[in-house]
């Protein structure tokens, strides 16, 4: 089984990297019994969709910086998420 039980939806994008990375590397070995397999699985899952979800909200505070002609910033614009 995963090293924690912290709830997916507390996790950092880091916490939810790393712990992905392990069950994807456990998953990987195929030395899990089947229903500890499944758990697996499906906790990845949710952990996959974090990692997801986390990048596109990080996306969307992303701010392209405007310059003017002599190169010097201007200020920020949001990005264009379409």
């Amino acid at each position: 089984m995963s090293e924690t039980q912290t709830p997916v939806e507390e996790m950092s994008f880091e916490q939810a990297m790393a712990e992905l990375e392990r069950v994807v590397d456990q998953l990987e070995r195929g030395d899990v019994a089947l229903d500890d397999s499944i758990a697996l699985y499906e906790r990845g899952a949710a952990l996959k969709k974090r990692c997801e979800d986390e990048l596109k909200r990080a996306e969307e505070k992303v701010a392209a910086i405007t310059l003017d002609a002599s190169g010097t910033p201007t200020g920020t614009q949001p990005l264009d998420a379409g």
